[in-house]
């Protein structure tokens, strides 16, 4: 299956204050909703798309599509009144495979959801739809594997249609038969009468897009599923993330990844030069960048543009504020030659924290986290040690602060070496 056909030639005519913008173009978390299901179905094997565009939007989804180095051919709907399974009849001539996909251009989905669909049969169908409008969505009554009635007003349902549908050519006979009964000819129409298959992926992300609310609920539900495995601290978990991802709804939309993390260091090194004569509000910004610290990483997965160097990337420049900081809050101090082992403690366990976790990935190619889980309850990671530090810079406790990182680091260290020999020592 390397096929997809994407039915693009609806009239947005909901979406206002977007209605000069084709609703596929229409950006979400950082990415415009065609340019992302391309994404995520080219990740699943789909090599060669065909586009189904309303006359009025031809020209400007395909100057977009060109950006993209596809395969693609184009076809012009100029009766989109006459709904989109009419669309999918034009398509017809240029699908080659005897199995492709055909989805909504108009619909969001998640990189796990097309994941699933991609491996199914017929209509792609969800008993839970979590994350879009139930009342305006279209509902589908499956009985024994397959569509019974379909429609937005039934009564008896038990699922809803996902708008992404996996199917063979032998669709196109059940789609002349309605076309030969009326006019207007929906997916709907065509579903019901080819009884086509369902195939239940539950509980996923997707959802339409009709009117403007719709696109800022896509919006935030996108931000929100990009929150990272298990690598937070109690820090991060109850009070940085809550903040973090309130500012990455409204930025995920306005600046990169890339801008995100350059953000973030200026202010944790603005923290450093600030601490070196007023440690209390140095350490206030320093608190700050480690909240701001997560736009980049939730920026990134909401707008699929994850890499291996953006994270890599980030981890350095988190060390360099780090040094910097505790570098800092050591000239202010100006520590003895007896209390000077301290201070450098307190630096050494600081960086070899995440380099211990880092370098476990490195050497065996696991998240350290997923794989040690008691390190997730070890007190020290970054978000931690960073609100301490805040907490006694506040307080002016600077030498009480680097005998506690000092200690707790090192600590942290010995326990992950303990943990690491445990689970792999016999490797």
């Amino acid at each position: 299956m390397k096929t997809a056909v994407l039915l693009c030639a609806g009239n947005a005519h909901r979406m206002r204050p977007y209605y000069d913008i084709p609703k596929p173009l229409l950006k979400v978390a950082g990415r415009e909703i065609l340019g992302r299901t391309i994404l995520l179905l080219k990740r699943q094997g789909i090599e060669n798309f065909i586009f189904v565009v309303n006359p009025n939007n031809k020209d400007r989804i395909e100057s977009f599509i060109r950006t993209l180095c596809i395969n693609y051919r184009l076809v012009v709907n100029e009766h989109p009144e006459k709904e989109n399974g009419y669309s999918l009849i034009l398509a017809q001539e240029l699908i080659e495979d005897d199995k492709f996909i055909v989805v909504m251009g108009d619909h969001i989905y998640s990189e796990d959801f097309v994941r699933k669909a991609v491996k199914g049969k017929g209509l792609i169908v969800d008993d839970l739809a979590l994350y879009t409008d139930k009342e305006e969505a279209t509902k589908v009554l499956c009985r024994e594997g397959r569509v019974e009635d379909i429609g937005k007003r039934i009564e008896r349902y038990n699922a809803y249609d996902t708008g992404f549908f996996v199917l063979s050519r032998d669709v196109f006979e059940a789609a002349q038969r309605v076309a030969q009964r009326s006019s207007k000819v929906t997916m709907s129409d065509i579903v019901k009468e080819a009884k086509l298959e369902c195939t239940l992926v539950s509980g996923e992300f997707w959802t339409d897009v009709d009117t403007p609310e719709d696109l800022e609920r896509a919006r935030k539900s996108l931000v929100r599923a990009s929150v990272k495995g298990v690598g937070d601290g109690f820090v991060s978990r109850h009070f940085n993330r809550k903040i973090s991802l309130w500012l990455s709804e409204k930025l995920v939309d306005k600046i990169t990844p890339y801008q995100a993390t350059f953000l973030v260091f200026l202010v944790g090194i603005l923290s450093a030069f600030i601490a070196s004569f007023n440690p209390a509000l140095g350490g206030l910004l320093y608190q700050l960048s480690s909240i701001l610290d997560g736009i980049d990483g939730e920026i990134a997965r909401a707008s699929l543009r994850t890499s291996k160097f953006g994270g890599w990337l980030d981890s350095v420049l988190d060390r360099y504020v780090d040094f910097f900081f505790l570098s800092a809050l050591a000239l202010y101090l100006k520590p003895s030659v007896s209390f000077l082992p301290w201070v450098l403690f307190a630096l050494f366990g600081t960086l070899m924290v995440s380099y211990t976790t880092e370098r476990f990935r490195g050497a065996y190619c696991e998240d350290a986290y997923e794989v040690l889980k008691p390190l997730r309850y070890l007190l020290g990671k970054r978000d931690e040690r960073i609100f301490l530090i805040m907490i006694f810079c506040l307080l002016g406790w600077i030498k009480a602060l680097f005998v506690v990182l000092a200690l707790v680091t090192n600590l942290r260290v010995a326990l992950t070496i303990l943990l690491v020999w445990k689970e792999k020592g016999r490797e």
